[in-house]
Parts: C-alpha cells; structure tokens; sequence
C-alpha cells in the first residue's frame, strides 16, 4: 500500500496504490508503469469517470490545481524547461483507460530531436508507446503465467522502481507550496 494513500486506488479497473505519490480529496498522482520520457506521470480523479465532462466543477478544479502543482515538481525535480500536459479525452482521442486522467510529460529543449523534434512526443502518445492500458492488462495477465516478452524499446518498469519513484516523489510534493 502506498504512504499516502488510505484505501485502495483504482486507475479505470487497474490497482495503482503503491504507485500514488499525491492526493487530494478527490484526485491521486501516479508514476507511469512506461513512461515516456523520464518523469511522465499521471494525475486523474480519484472516481473513475470516461471523459472530461462527466466530471463535477469540483472534480474538475481540483483536477487542474493538482496539474499545476504536480507539473511544477515535476519540472523541479526533472530539470525540465517545459511540460507537455495533455488529456485524450475519450477513445477516438487515443485515451486507452476509460478513466479521465491527464499526463504531465516533462520536456528539455532538444530531448526528442532524435525523433523528428518536440512534437514526436504527439505520435508517441498516440501510438502502442503511449497505450496504458496494454501495458496494464499485461501486467495483470502475467501475474497469473510466465512474464510476456516486451519487444518495444521502451520497458515497463517493476513494482519496486515505480514504488522507489513514488516514494520519491511524495517527499518532493511536500516541498510544493499549497497555494
């Protein structure tokens, strides 16, 4: 269970606890199980609800505040100059768990030059490197049976490192002014 979070934590039907490193009264952050760059995590409300505008007003605001907070630790912490912030708000958008949540992907000035530029970061969302819920349903399938093999570049970290890095982050998230 994560230090921060009480109960169980669901990201659309996908137990995310130990990855949680915030929350708020109505939303949680967590570490991506395969990130897109380093740092790129999650903020979502904590009721699983599809799209943006199944949220209440004060799902939503609290969704935004806690963007904004978490965004500038994570530009702390990462060293970045910028941030991409995005939502894929609903199936044809490309969002792969039914449950709204927003990605903050932390940027450097020519971190993706090697794949066309700083809008690679766009088709990497919206291709099988960005597609979460993949990534989860493998990993609850290979609980039960032998480990698949990932033949993508990028590899979905452990439980421990996602732990490692939500601890870690949890400490730099008191370090955030409330505002």
């Amino acid at each position: 269970m994560s230090l921060i979070a009480k109960s169980p934590i669901y990201f659309g039907p996908f137990l995310v606890t130990p990855q949680v490193f915030y929350m708020t009264s109505l939303c949680f952050a967590v570490v991506n199980l395969k990130p897109l760059l380093p740092g790129h995590v999650l903020v979502s409300p904590i009721r699983s609800v599809p799209r943006v505008s199944d949220l209440t007003a004060e799902e939503t605001a609290q969704l935004f505040l806690t963007v904004r907070r978490v965004g500038r630790m994570v530009e702390r912490v990462y060293n970045a100059s910028s941030l991409n912030i995005a939502i894929q708000d609903g199936i044809d958008a490309g969002q792969s768990v039914p449950h709204v949540h927003t990605h903050i992907i932390p940027r450097r000035r020519l971190d993706l030059d090697h794949r066309g530029g700083s809008d690679a970061i766009y088709e990497m969302m919206d291709g099988s490197e960005g597609n979460i819920a993949k990534r989860l349903w493998e990993r609850m399938e290979a609980r039960s049976r032998l480990p698949a093999v990932d033949n993508e570049a990028r590899e979905a970290r452990s439980d421990e490192e996602m732990l490692e890095e939500a601890q870690r982050l949890a400490v730099e998230m008191e370090k955030e002014p409330l505002e």
